[in-house]
Formats: C-alpha cells, structure tokens, sequence
C-alpha cells in the first residue's frame, strides 16, 4: 500500500520518467532534481529497485481505482465492460513503449512481477464480468469464461506490441476501438447485441 504522502511524489517522477525516460531517472538523480521533494524522497525509497516497485504500484492503483469511482451493482454487463474498458484503455494509453522496453530490461524481475499482478486483477474483473453477462442473458450462455478471459488479455496485450501495430501506423484509440468491438460481437447474444448498438452510438473510446 502506497502512502497517502508519496503519491504526488510518485505522479511527478512517474512524468519524468515519460520525459527523459527510465535510465536517466535514478535515484541519485532524483534527489539533485528541483522538482522532487528530497526529504520525502528519502523518508520512502531507498534504492532504485524500491523507486521502480514503487511506481508501478501507483501504476496498478490506477486500474483498481476504477473500481471504487464507479457503482456497478446491478448494472447492465456490457454497460460495465464499456465503462471499464474505456477507462482501462484511457490509462494503458498512458503507458509509453519506450518506457516498458526499458522496465523490462532494466527491471525485468520487477516489471514480470508488476505486469503479472496487472493482468491477473484485469483478468479477474472479465471473468467477473462474463459471469454477470451470461446470468442477464447478454453473453452467451456457451461461452468458455476461462478462455475468453485469456484472449480478452492477449489482445490487450498485443495493442501494445510495436512489432505487430507500430504507433506511427495505428493509434491506440483506434485499435482498441477494434478490439473491443471485436471481443463484443464474439460474446454477444441478439439481446446484448442489440443493446451494444444501440448504447455505443452515446459512447466513444
């Protein structure tokens, strides 16, 4: 659990890191920059390994906050996966190639660790979702939650490879905007369908 006191501090090193990148961010660095609150810096982090953890915990924070923003008993499943996708995508949008090249080979037992815990929490709420989507009769009911779940992630995961959808070529908002109306119509009963529709004419990605 990230104190309350280290979560500004952690916003602005994780902009940094946006700006100048992951290998020109160390802690001894860190405590020269103008921008950081030194004393806080030191009363939290102790090492660049513990920066790193750090940051990434914020990083996971953002995903389960979604969660505690919105009310989400007893409303409609694709409704749900709507609302949860667009702010999932908003914050994967967030999330620069270069820096995760960089995580993973500066950190990469860290960045396995953190990227694992991510896609397990993300994972956990499709199934959830699929479940409460096939009880209201707008997923069908043959479905294989476990699988789905899985390539629900995998193509999420591949939204971020450069080697299948270099940026230059394909913007992120666009390529989720495919993959999720995708993933929609290959779950989808008539009646879920039908509802998808006519509720995704209200909401864009």
């Amino acid at each position: 659990m990230i104190h309350d006191e280290l979560r500004p501090l952690l916003e602005t090193i994780r902009r940094l890191a946006l700006k100048v990148g992951v290998r020109n961010l160390s802690f001894e660095k860190l405590k020269k920059n103008p921008d950081i609150q030194v004393d806080l810096l030191k009363k939290y982090i102790h090492s660049n390994e513990e920066l790193v953890e750090k940051t990434l915990e914020l990083e996971r924070e953002k995903f389960s906050v979604i969660f505690i923003e919105f009310d989400f008993e007893g409303m409609n499943a694709i409704d749900i996966l709507m609302i949860v996708s667009k702010e999932m995508a908003e914050k994967f949008n967030e999330i620069s190639p270069s820096i995760t090249y960089e995580l993973k080979s500066l950190f990469p037992e860290i960045y396995r660790d953190h990227f694992d815990k991510r896609i397990q929490f993300i994972s956990d709420k499709i199934r959830i979702n699929l479940t409460k989507g096939i009880s209201q009769g707008m997923y069908r009911s043959d479905l294989s939650i476990e699988l789905i779940a899985r390539l629900y992630i995998s193509r999420l995961i591949d939204l971020h490879n450069p080697d299948f959808f270099p940026p230059e070529a394909f913007s992120f908002s666009t390529l989720f905007d495919q993959m999720f109306e995708s993933f929609i119509r290959s779950v989808g009963t008539p009646k879920g369908l039908a509802y998808y529709d006519q509720k995704r004419k209200t909401v864009e990605f």
